[in-house]
């Protein structure tokens, strides 16, 4: 999901320790008044509403112990701010850095609001994905080196009798895979660099890339162990997920569009 609305959260954990006799005060269009200063309703209805987005109910209990909250933190800035705390300059920076995380997030919720994705788009782009990821999944094991004489080396070294695990966790600049002697478990091709997965489709089970494989990372020796067919997840399960990537997507075009136009010195 994409961010929402951070809210910080200080008050309710000065809640748990800090108690403010406030009774049942309750200002015309606010929660309370704290040496004349109004708490807004929309305050706690934001908080209830951060809440309800993270699963936790809307209760009497619930809305007293925020109300509480509120309250503490209202004192507690009224203090901050005689003090002269407001204008210390790292207050200020961080004051600033809020408001504009507040206005970005605003940014994206509107856009995504206004810029609804339609059953069409999510199909389409569902039956892309499909296609990009086949019918069949492998479990293959690779080692990566950082040039091809080095990755020459070792598919000679393999022909001859080598030990595909130990060469893997001896050389391989593959943090996540050398481990486990280059095992990359099973996956479908489509999740893979396109010229690591074209090279994979090639191969018979058993049999290694010869020439190694150049992608971005370096140059990879890899092994196909086995095969089996795969079944894509249907449109409705994955549906969430599709939603949340072309959203991303979209979203990311129209940041790059506005630093595109904007003048930066």
């Amino acid at each position: 999901m994409l961010n929402k609305t951070k809210i910080p959260l200080l008050a309710l954990v000065l809640a748990g320790s800090l108690t403010v006799a406030t009774g049942n005060a309750q200002t015309a269009g606010g929660i309370a008044r704290v040496n004349g200063v109004s708490i807004p309703q929309s305050r706690l209805d934001l908080l209830l509403k951060v809440n309800a987005a993270q699963g936790q109910p809307d209760t009497p209990d619930v809305r007293s112990r925020m109300r509480d909250a509120l309250i503490t933190r209202e004192v507690i800035s009224q203090e901050a701010i005689k003090k002269g705390l407001h204008k210390n300059a790292e207050v200020t920076s961080q004051l600033d850095l809020q408001r504009q995380e507040a206005l970005v997030n605003a940014f994206v919720q509107d856009y995504i609001k206004n810029h609804p994705l339609s059953e069409d788009a999510l199909r389409k782009e569902y039956e892309r994905q499909k296609a990009q990821i086949g019918d069949k999944e492998y479990k293959a094991r690779h080692i990566l080196v950082k040039d091809e004489a080095e990755a020459k080396q070792i598919v000679a070294r393999l022909k001859e009798g080598a030990i595909f695990d130990k060469i893997a966790a001896e050389k391989s600049e593959d943090q996540g895979s050398k481990a486990q002697g280059g095992d990359l478990g099973w996956s479908a091709p489509g999740r893979y660099v396109p010229p690591f997965a074209e090279a994979l489709k090639k191969l018979k089970k058993g049999q290694l890339t010869d020439p190694p494989v150049q992608t971005q990372f370096g140059w990879h020796v890899i092994r196909l162990d086995d095969e089996r067919p795969f079944k894509t997840p249907g449109f409705e399960e994955v549906k969430p997920q599709l939603q949340q990537n072309l959203q991303r997507q979209a979203i990311d075009k129209v940041i790059g569009d506005l630093r595109a136009k904007a003048k930066i010195d």
